[in-house]
């Protein structure tokens, strides 16, 4: 994450604080992260030299016209500055810090098959013991894992899948 994506961020999350509206604000940057992540059209605009800026901004007013006003003065910010291709990371670090603000954690959990609504709050109980803050789940489904699950919470790592087992076992093994 490069250190002006950090700047930005902070200087949005400072504004919507002002306005009471980090949680609206916050919203948009999922929008834009899932938006930028599944479109590499989006990505390729927004990074090339190549097109105008005025053809970058009537893009993004255009893909995200249901976002804030906080949201649109960051596309004008960005814009003028020659830092549009940060959208992304400004973005990803806006939900960071508004995260440590609400003292929440994304909890990533990979299991070879979809959470239940059991083992969900089994996982929350358990991220909630271990950091002492609230998290939300991002489930990952990777079926190399066999079974089990691989918890990752910031920079804690709990991996519990069956592979890892049988890895760690045949290094034992052939010891």
């Amino acid at each position: 994450m490069s250190r002006a994506a950090i700047r930005y961020a902070k200087a949005v999350l400072s504004l919507a604080q002002d306005k009471n509206a980090t949680e609206d604000v916050q919203k948009d940057m999922q929008s834009i992260i899932a938006t930028i992540d599944s479109s590499s059209d989006l990505k390729m605009v927004l990074n090339s030299p190549l097109i105008k800026s005025e053809v970058k901004l009537a893009s993004l007013r255009e893909i995200f016209k249901s976002t804030g006003d906080l949201t649109q003065k960051l596309f004008d910010t960005l814009i003028e500055n020659k830092r549009v291709s940060l959208l992304d990371n400004v973005a990803k670090q806006y939900i960071v810090l508004f995260d440590q603000l609400n003292n929440t954690q994304i909890a990533k959990v990979t299991t070879a098959v979809p959470l239940d609504k059991v083992l969900s709050s089994k996982v929350l109980a358990k991220v909630k013991e271990l950091t002492g803050n609230e998290a939300t789940i991002e489930n990952v489904i990777d079926e190399s894992i066999i079974g089990g699950f691989i918890l990752r919470v910031g920079d804690l790592q709990y991996n519990a899948s069956i592979a890892n087992k049988l890895t760690s076992l045949k290094r034992e093994l052939s010891n």
